[in-house]
């Protein structure tokens, strides 16, 4: 195998963006996707030809859980008509041209007034391949608190909220969120092990919605671990179109088929490893890299379509193995049914 691709994987892993024509190479696009679903006498609910476009037909959301000393968070009062008056962290749709760092530094200054930096990725959300929510946090490193003096199309104030039952939420969607960079937080401050790296979006344009997969299995023969690589074209990780109508669950185990078969033996999702987005040269696609794991042995895992299994080294396979073996390793994706 040649030594690009494991170079390719320690990028993603370190949250870099993959270079060259290799990186959108796509193995099971809508197209294929279509053909597939007809021989299944199934009529397809998408046009091979879809296009991510902001506004048009994909929806990106920034969030930003900003956490202070006192373990408080930052939340805005709403000031939209719909839920005037209630409470929500800072957040809003990315506008046309913007990365996702930009989009969550330019919601959190216009809706609370102070400036943060982005530190780390901590959930993605989707609830199709045409909705996804990037949940980012941060240090505030200027401005100033959002007053009601201050109140403007944007929110009508802010401030650090300690408990959550103080004030009345305009979802209980965050929650979770908050949660999650709380537990984050503590993790930091204790040193805990098995957490991921701070790593931001990658800045890298794609043309498409691609969801590329890091596939990890265990030889039984010598506990070996391997990861599939696919060979069309040039040797690369996995990679197919994200469905715009269908989840991420429905597009990967669409994915898995086809690489495997129909009788696809039992495998999990661990958590993305990798978000590559640049929408400055106005191509709305991404690229989401999602680490999966065989609970079967290589020996019982068929292979159908252009695929191999690589043997990595044993410096990979530990760092996939406490990826796979620990849940915080990677960045969290919520599948919003």
């Amino acid at each position: 195998m040649p030594d690009t691709v494991e170079e390719d994987l320690c990028k993603v892993l370190k949250g870099l963006p993959l270079e060259g024509e290799e990186a959108e190479l796509c193995d099971f696009t809508l197209e294929e996707q279509n053909e597939a679903l007809e021989s299944q006498g199934i009529q397809p609910s998408v046009d091979p030809k879809y296009k991510p476009v902001i506004f048009e037909t994909v929806m990106y959301i920034v969030a930003c859980v900003i956490l202070n000393e006192y373990n408080e968070v930052l939340m805005i009062q709403e000031a939209k008509k719909s839920c005037a008056g209630k409470w929500y962290l800072p957040a809003g749709h990315m506008e046309k041209s913007e990365n996702i760092i930009t989009a969550c530094k330019r919601e959190v200054l216009e809706e609370t007034g102070l400036e943060i930096e982005c530190t780390t990725l901590l959930v993605v959300e989707t609830a199709r391949g045409n909705w996804m929510r990037f949940v980012l946090t941060g240090n505030v490193i200027g401005g100033s608190l959002k007053t009601p003096s201050e109140a403007d199309k944007e929110s009508l104030q802010a401030k650090w909220v300690k408990n959550l039952e103080e004030v009345e939420l305009r979802a209980n969607d965050i929650i979770h969120l908050i949660d999650r960079a709380r537990m984050y937080k503590e993790a930091r401050r204790v040193n805990e092990s098995g957490w991921f790296i701070d790593q931001l979006p990658a800045l890298r344009p794609y043309s498409k919605q691609l969801l590329r997969l890091v596939i990890v299995i265990k030889k039984k023969a010598n506990n070996n671990v391997h990861i599939l690589l696919s060979e069309k074209t040039a040797w690369h990780l996995p990679t197919c179109e994200i469905h715009p109508t269908r989840s991420i669950h429905s597009t990967l185990r669409r994915f898995m088929i086809e690489l495997c078969g129909a009788e696809v033996p039992a495998h999990r999702p661990c958590g993305l490893v990798s978000v590559e987005h640049d929408a400055s040269t106005n191509q709305d696609g991404l690229c989401l890299t999602l680490l999966v794991a065989f609970r079967a042995p290589l020996e019982e895992v068929p292979i159908i379509g252009k695929c191999v299994w690589h043997e990595l080294s044993k410096k990979l396979s530990e760092k996939l193995l406490q990826k796979v073996s620990s849940r915080n390793a990677t960045f969290f994706l919520n599948v919003i049914k």
